[in-house]
């Protein structure tokens, strides 16, 4: 009788689980510490009263494009043209975020930090989710395959 082989614990999918989880709250704890999850300093930001949140975010939006330059140069990486659903889906999430001082992410952290308002940003998140395809499907001409290769 053979033994099937058995994973290393760092392959193990609740493993796996269980690291992306603590990232995911220690990333949450830092957005809650510098602001990111109160409406106050998220609307400051957005009218440049306080331009903490807003360096903080420019440096962040630097940083990954620093990193997606490299990336492309280390790898053969196709040009592909700008979607049009990014445009609208940018201008919806832009807006969102405006409104509610919250993006999806930030939902969670709010939530988290018992904001109970969240709740009504969580909930117009599922209902933009679950309003998508009908919405894709009556107006909106593009293939769904922009992420494709």
């Amino acid at each position: 009788m053979s033994a099937t082989p058995r994973r290393p614990l760092a392959a193990h999918p609740r493993a796996i689980h269980l690291r992306y989880a603590v990232y995911g709250l220690v990333f949450g704890f830092g957005l809650s510490r510098i602001g990111f999850g109160d409406f106050a300093e998220v609307h400051a930001m957005f009218v440049f009263d306080d331009l903490r949140l807003f360096l903080a975010f420019a440096g962040g939006v630097a940083l990954t494009m620093v990193g997606f330059v490299a990336l492309a140069r280390m790898s053969a990486m196709p040009r592909r043209h700008l979607h049009p659903g990014s445009v609208l889906g940018g201008v919806l999430f832009g807006a969102g975020w405006a409104i509610t001082g919250a993006c999806p992410s930030i939902v969670l952290v709010q939530l988290g930090g018992g904001h109970v308002s969240a709740l009504a940003t969580l909930a117009g998140v599922l209902a933009g989710v679950a309003a998508y395809a009908p919405v894709h499907r009556r107006w909106l001409p593009w293939q769904l395959d922009s992420c494709s290769v």
